[in-house]
Parts: structure tokens; C-alpha cells; sequence
């Protein structure tokens, strides 16, 4: 018998997040951390859970993810992005509640670059009139 696995990918900001979705019962692992262990606030965890709430999915799948880059709310973006991905794979019925609170979008905002003549993005030089 195969072993019945989904993967995906999501991004945000620098952040990359490589999903599998495998039968178990329902653990989140990150970087082969358990997810109250990796991510310290809450909101952090509450936007991973999101896509599975939103569906009431995964109680049945172990969810293990590989993230790299960016910081813990980029990872936590890219991570509700592979779910929300990985999800629609295992069941492409989930498609238009996912699509409609947004989750299936790739956050397009990234950090703009620094200008020449300026300190940062657009901070200019202080100015002094003497």
C-alpha cells in the first residue's frame, strides 16, 4: 500500500516554507520543533492554525514543516501559505473557502531597497541649515 503524502510550498517575505502533509494525528512539527515550541506568541500560532480551522482539516495528518529565512511572522505566513496549498491538494473541494479569506495569495510586500544618498529606504539625512 502507498503511503498517502502532500506537499507544498509557501512563501512570504524572505521566509520559505516546505510542507508535507502524512496520515497521523494531527502534530505540527517545525524544523522538528513541536509549534508551541518554535513559535513563543500566540498569534504567531493562531495564524499556522488558520487554514486548518477554517476547513476543520488535519485532525487526521501529522503536518511537518521545514521553514528557512526571514523572521518568525514571515515563517508563520509562509507556513499558513503551504498549508492552505498542501490542503487543496489532499482535497480540492477546500479551494474556495481558503481562496476567499485570502490564504491561497502570496503576499506580494517585500522590503523595499536602499536608495543612494539616503540612510535607509527613505530616510534622509538630517538636515542642519549652518
Amino acid at each position: 500500500m502507498a503511503k498517502v503524502e502532500y506537499n507544498a510550498v509557501g512563501r512570504r517575505k524572505k521566509a520559505i516554507a516546505r510542507v508535507r502533509l502524512v496520515a497521523g494525528d494531527g502534530k505540527i512539527m517545525i524544523n522538528k520543533r513541536d509549534l508551541d515550541n518554535y513559535f513563543g506568541l500566540e498569534t504567531l500560532k493562531m495564524t499556522v492554525r488558520q487554514p486548518l480551522e477554517l476547513t476543520k482539516a488535519g485532525g487526521d495528518m501529522d503536518i511537518l514543516v521545514n521553514v528557512v529565512g526571514g523572521g518568525l511572522t514571515g515563517q508563520a505566513g509562509a507556513i499558513r501559505h503551504a498549508i492552505s496549498r498542501a490542503l487543496i491538494k489532499a482535497n480540492p473541494d477546500l479551494r474556495d473557502g481558503l481562496k476567499k479569506a485570502g490564504f491561497l495569495t502570496r503576499d506580494p510586500r517585500m522590503k523595499e531597497r536602499k536608495k543612494y544618498g539616503l540612510k535607509a529606504a527613505r530616510r534622509a539625512p538630517q538636515f542642519s541649515k549652518r
